[in-house]
């Protein structure tokens, strides 16, 4: 139940002239201190508007509002309207609108069914999937969750490097150290030390960087070898790649990557062309975007396209494969420039699409402070951690729950989505130093603590032979009244996700949720008392199906024993 839009709703009418709905909603937010109300809204905006004092503005709404039975009275103080709301009548809507949706509750319908392509993860052929492509992976995945329930249909995207002059690298040093044995055997980790063994080799030997631009030349013109282990380095890549992704349980509607628009680039230089788009500048090609960025690189002296170039050929490609509304790019914040600079071509080019086109950027997985780098071979294989997370979960379990079922299942489910809630409980910007140890905790701001207030939830049920169709048996204890607040609110959550592009939003609002909960539970004893120990579990229940759809949409299993 949104109470900020019911109210909005009943004040719009009043205020129609300075703001529309969804502007009344975002100024009406919960006071800082609780004596002060519910729900606020400020009315100093107003005044110029209505030519009369913010107080004055404040005391006509709440006379306004005196006769709304949701609540219970309201305040004109300091130019602000303070609602208290009707807590035993808000907090039965709330709870027989989320048992009676169930795992719908908080769908919201901005989509209309409209397509979302979402290019996330893409990782690079031939290199390890490392924790630094873990942020792109779950940021991506969540919002294509959090996308569906706000109604549109999602594709999914993972647009793999797998092209370009680390190719070269790793041919030429495959031909001089390789065994095909060893790379059959271990292909990433293999693959890995040639890539690293080549630039330490390099630094001695100019000549090496030479050879390597030629195989690449090689592997553009069709060169039968240089093709061969191409298409073997891509296709031990891809069988390592899907394990992981199999252990996070994420999937893809397409892995076209890099190499399959190399035969679309062609069609963008010629319609830039025929649009008196490109211009030359020291030999290349160029689109100018504005005075404010940078030219946009197209075409190189020697005449090959760049990374430009393939993303154009790629957002016309899915425009007219998915006529796409919305097209996100989750890709580190070092690449706003260029994904400013293609919009903006898309833009010059006509296309009124570009308007649905965004980059979503995130900051850096740091250890020790500082950025993992793969040429170094200072890299932290995501799989290791992901495996290491299943592990130690193994091993609590082990320790504080030994007859628990399916204890193999369960240590995976904690174990990832403590890698997963680790990174998404951060706003994307925020750059996130890597430790499992703070992963992994039970208790704090981690994945394990709402897996388990989930579980907890659960159990309570299970114990209490909660019997979900006795809607009419609901009476809510004063103890309730934070958790069942904090469950009414999480539409908005999901709602302030979407528009941020954020995931945090939820993962933040499943913290509260389970503080408030945990404090409930230690305040009340649930299960004593017939009488109303079914209206209690009607509250565990609303929490328990708002904790496993607030998880779901963060990618992240919710266990019922842990």
């Amino acid at each position: 139940m949104d109470m900020k839009q019911t109210i909005a709703t009943l004040m719009y009418e009043h205020l129609s002239e300075q703001w529309n709905l969804e502007e009344i909603v975002a100024r009406i937010t919960p006071p800082k201190h609780e004596e002060l109300g519910d729900l606020a809204l400020p009315c100093f905006e107003l005044a110029k508007t209505y030519r009369q004092s913010p107080q004055t503005i404040a005391q006509n709404l709440v006379a306004k509002l005196a006769s709304v039975p949701l609540i219970e009275h309201s305040k004109a103080v300091s130019g602000y309207v303070n609602i208290f709301l009707n807590k035993k009548l808000v907090a039965e809507q709330i709870l027989k609108e989320v048992l009676i949706e169930q795992q719908d509750y908080g769908n919201l319908e901005m989509g209309h069914k409209q397509v979302v392509t979402i290019d996330f993860s893409s990782p690079n052929i031939a290199k390890p999937f490392s924790m630094g492509h873990l942020r792109s992976t779950v940021i991506g995945n969540s919002l294509a969750f959090i996308m569906e329930k706000c109604g549109f249909k999602v594709v999914r995207i993972n647009h793999l490097g797998d092209w370009g002059t680390q190719f070269g690298k790793l041919m030429v040093a495959y031909r001089l150290w390789g065994d095909e044995q060893k790379v059959k055997e271990h292909p990433i980790q293999e693959l890995l030390k040639l890539y690293v063994r080549f630039h330490e080799e390099a630094e001695k030997n100019e000549s090496l960087n030479d050879e390597a631009r030629l195989w690449f030349k090689k592997l553009e013109d069709g060169d039968v070898e240089a093709i061969e282990l191409w298409k073997w380095f891509r296709e031990e890549s891809l069988k390592e790649f899907s394990k992981i992704y199999e252990l996070m349980s994420i999937h893809f509607d397409s892995t076209n990557g890099e190499a399959f628009y190399n035969d679309k680039m062609a069609r963008i230089v010629k319609l830039l062309e025929e649009r008196h788009l490109l211009e030359a500048s020291d030999g290349a090609q160029v689109v100018q975007v504005g005075d404010d960025v940078p030219p946009c690189l197209i075409k190189k002296k020697d005449g090959t396209t760049l990374y430009a170039t393939r993303d154009l050929a790629a957002a016309l490609y899915r425009q007219e494969t998915y006529h796409f509304a919305k097209s996100l790019y989750v890709v580190g914040n070092e690449q706003t420039l260029h994904f400013k600079q293609v919009i903006r071509v898309i833009e010059k080019m006509g296309y009124e699409w570009h308007e649905g086109m965004t980059h979503v950027p995130f900051g850096m997985m740091l250890q020790n402070g500082k950025k993992m780098s793969t040429r170094k071979g200072k890299v932290v294989l995501l799989e290791d951690v992901l495996n290491d997370a299943i592990a130690l979960a193994e091993q609590n379990i082990a320790e504080k729950n030994p007859t628990l079922h399916h204890p193999e299942l369960v240590a995976r489910q904690v174990g990832v989505g403590a890698v997963l809630f680790h990174d998404l409980k951060n706003f994307r910007m925020n750059d996130i130093e890597f430790s499992l140890e703070d992963m992994l905790k039970v208790e704090g701001e981690t994945g394990p603590y709402v897996q388990y207030t989930h579980a907890r939830a659960s159990t309570l049920l299970k114990k209490g032979n909660y019997n979900e169709e006795q809607l009419n048996r609901i009476h809510v204890d004063e103890e309730a009244w934070a958790t069942i607040k904090f469950v009414g609110e999480f539409p908005e959550a999901i709602k302030r996700a979407y528009e941020g592009n954020d995931p945090s939003q939820i993962a933040k609002h499943l913290l509260g949720l389970c503080r408030a909960f945990n404090k409930y539970y230690g305040s009340v004893r649930i299960l004593d008392d017939e009488n109303p120990k079914q209206s209690r579990l009607h509250v565990v229940k609303s929490v328990q199906l708002v904790l496993c759809e607030g998880l779901r949409l963060l990618g992240i299993a919710a266990p019922k024993e842990m």
